[in-house]
């Protein structure tokens, strides 16, 4: 595994650095959620399209009909896993919600041991001694961010835990059919059909977004791309479940940049939860 580990961190660093310039996008420019959603898949196409040439590949088997099937099936869940984010944070403040938006690896976690038992280990690992940790990483990563006023179950906050759900099962069930697919072909076809059904659905003006924020889309683009790339191709190549372990290091660095570029401290939880993450990473690499 050795230096195939770096990738799920370079990955993780990669969604600290999106993470923030949606904030930025989204907060300083003011660009609603939905016209930002549809905006930013186009820029992850107009930049995947030079590379495209060399990174190409889609296995016959790709287009049977099932795994066309199951193609359409991560497409669906990616939409319907938008549709629920945005409804929540159309009336419910971010932090409100941010314990439901993490709760997305724990989904991830157990629906690929789930899987495993469905599809056997050649594409979900049993590991325990990946499991075990990844369990307790994610659940303080979602201890660390629950407060009292966050335990109000409204309908909003349900919407959000249905938004990280229908990711995970997006996430998992893509792994049926990575084997046919490059990484980077498999992220094109999914975010052009994701493009396409969003674009549909909104009806977005595009000559509503800033001029800056048309940069800076472009910018947390290219730093998606490298994120979900890098992640399939970890799925692939070190498992699902001890990825989804190494990209929950990503919370860490954006408490990093959070506090050098927002000004935004972390708190006592934050840090504590950084040090059991840090512990579960350590002890599933050296086991």
């Amino acid at each position: 595994m050795s230096w195939l580990i770096i990738l799920p961190i370079i990955a993780a660093i990669a969604s600290g650095g999106g993470l923030v310039i949606e904030k930025v996008v989204l907060k300083t420019r003011k660009v609603g959620p939905r016209l930002y959603q549809t905006a930013g898949f186009l820029a992850i196409i107009l930049i995947m399209i030079p590379f495209i040439f060399f990174f190409w590949k889609l296995d016959p088997a790709a287009l049977s009909l099932t795994n066309i099937l199951i193609m359409l099936a991560v497409v669906a869940g990616s939409v319907i896993a938008n549709v629920f984010v945005f409804y929540s944070l159309k009336w419910e403040k971010v932090s409100h919600i941010e314990p439901a938006r993490l709760l997305e690896p724990l989904f991830v976690i157990l629906l690929a041991i789930g899987f495993s038992y469905l599809f056997g280990e050649t594409l979900f690992e049993r590991n325990t001694a990946v499991i075990i940790p990844a369990i307790i990483a994610s659940l303080a990563l979602v201890a660390s961010h629950i407060k009292k006023h966050h335990l109000e179950f409204n309908k909003y906050f349900i919407a959000a835990i249905l938004g990280s759900l229908f990711f995970a099962l997006e996430l998992v069930v893509s792994r049926l059919i990575l084997d046919f697919y490059s990484p980077m072909s498999f992220y094109f076809i999914r975010s052009f059909l994701v493009l396409l059904v969003s674009y549909l659905i909104f009806r977005p003006n595009f000559n509503r977004l800033p001029k800056k924020a048309r940069w800076e889309i472009l910018a947390a683009g290219a730093i998606w791309i490298v994120f979900r790339v890098l992640m399939y191709y970890g799925y692939i190549e070190l498992g699902v479940i001890f990825t989804t372990l190494m990209l929950m290091l990503g919370p860490i660095f954006i408490y990093l940049f959070a506090w050098k570029f927002l000004g935004e401290k972390p708190g006592w939880r934050n840090l504590g939860a950084a040090v059991v993450i840090i512990a579960a990473v350590l002890y599933a690499v050296l086991a």
